[in-house]
């Protein structure tokens, strides 16, 4: 048996709704919630109740597939306006995460190679149960990769999710730790808890504790004195987004955990898959930071902690300047030195559409 056992699927195709693994309720509760509506959907990528880039992709794919099984419209052009609509709606749920974006897109463009509703209809979701199936294999890929850069007994810092929860299954970041798991491959895992939604206390700790993994909970502002007391070998964390140059913009923290590694001289990896690089956007100035509702920082779940009417600066991402990055692990194998060249190379060779 594999570590996936003890974690629930997140994400589950269920013909007329999507069963869906609320992230908000975890570790205290594991709850599932029933999508129906394109609103629901929409609600549930924006709330975070379902997080991490390739989860929020997948989600959104089921749902452009289940908003367009409901359509009562007498042309294919009028589904396919219908669509447009419904694609862009959805698209501004999460504006950071790219590969939103990619699958509505490839869903879309399945839609119009269709010469009839119904063949439109059965693109959509053919290609959203794809996208499924082909983020299992792509991070299994990304760990096995990710795995040849550790050593036995090696202590690895990471931050916010992007586990198993993250993507269809065993995720990027966390990848490599699964696998090692299952190949009696020790390794130790520190978890920053990722101020200010706790994805990494209430979603990392948890799911590396459930499958047995040897991990170790620490506070954001811990991440220095923890590198140097706990003898870190090298950090890992996944990506929303990566541009042409290899920036990369992950959960808030992420550059700071990168300048740390440098001041340390240790290793700094992302792992992601290609569908979250964005190759139309050169560098990380251009890329979209999402801003969110000040209670997150003034609060910790319903108790306030903040004074009222305090003013607030709340980016759900920062971007890592490629020049900290010291590789990039997809499923293609890992990506280093001029990073430029080797992503221009990589897509230029590649079709991802």
């Amino acid at each position: 048996m594999t570590f996936t056992s003890t974690l629930p699927v997140s994400i589950e195709w269920k013909e007329t709704y999507i069963k869906l693994l609320d992230q908000q309720r975890l570790p205290q509760e594991t709850v599932f919630l029933n999508l129906y509506t394109l609103d629901e959907v929409y609600d549930a990528i924006s709330s975070l109740k379902v997080r991490g880039a390739p989860a929020i992709g997948i989600t959104a794919a089921y749902g452009l597939a289940l908003a367009a099984k409901s359509y009562q419209t007498k042309s294919l052009d009028e589904f396919i306006e219908k669509l447009t609509e419904d694609k862009n709606y959805l698209a501004g749920s999460r504006p950071t995460a790219v590969n939103l974006c990619w699958a509505l897109d490839r869903l879309y463009h399945s839609a119009l190679k269709a010469v009839t509703i119904n063949e439109a209809k059965t693109n959509l979701l053919h290609h959203a149960i794809q996208i499924q199936q082909e983020d299992e294999a792509t991070c299994k890929q990304i760990g096995e990769h990710a795995l040849t850069l550790f050593k036995k007994n090696d202590h690895i810092l990471t931050i916010c999710n992007a586990g198993s929860i993250a993507t269809a299954r065993y995720g990027t970041a966390l990848a490599p730790f699964y696998l090692a798991k299952e190949r009696n491959f020790p390794l130790k895992v520190f978890a920053c808890e990722t101020r200010p939604v706790l994805q990494g206390a209430r979603l990392t700790a948890w799911e590396l504790q459930n499958a047995g993994v040897d991990v170790t909970l620490i506070t954001d502002n811990m991440a220095a004195h923890t590198i140097k007391k706990k003898n870190i070998s090298a950090i890992i964390v996944g990506a929303d987004r990566i541009t042409a140059n290899g920036d990369t913009a992950n959960k808030i923290g992420t550059y700071g955990l990168a300048i740390l590694a440098k001041a340390f001289g240790i290793p700094f990896y992302v792992a992601a898959p290609l569908s979250t690089f964005d190759i139309s956007i050169a560098t990380g100035d251009s890329i979209i930071i999402e801003e969110r509702n000040p209670d997150e920082v003034t609060h910790i779940g319903n108790k306030r902690i903040a004074p009222e009417n305090i003013d607030v600066f709340n980016p759900a991402f920062d971007v890592t300047p490629n020049e900290l990055i010291t590789a990039i692990i997809t499923e293609e194998g890992v990506i280093k030195g001029n990073f430029t060249e080797s992503i221009f190379s990589l897509f230029s060779q590649k079709d991802l559409s």
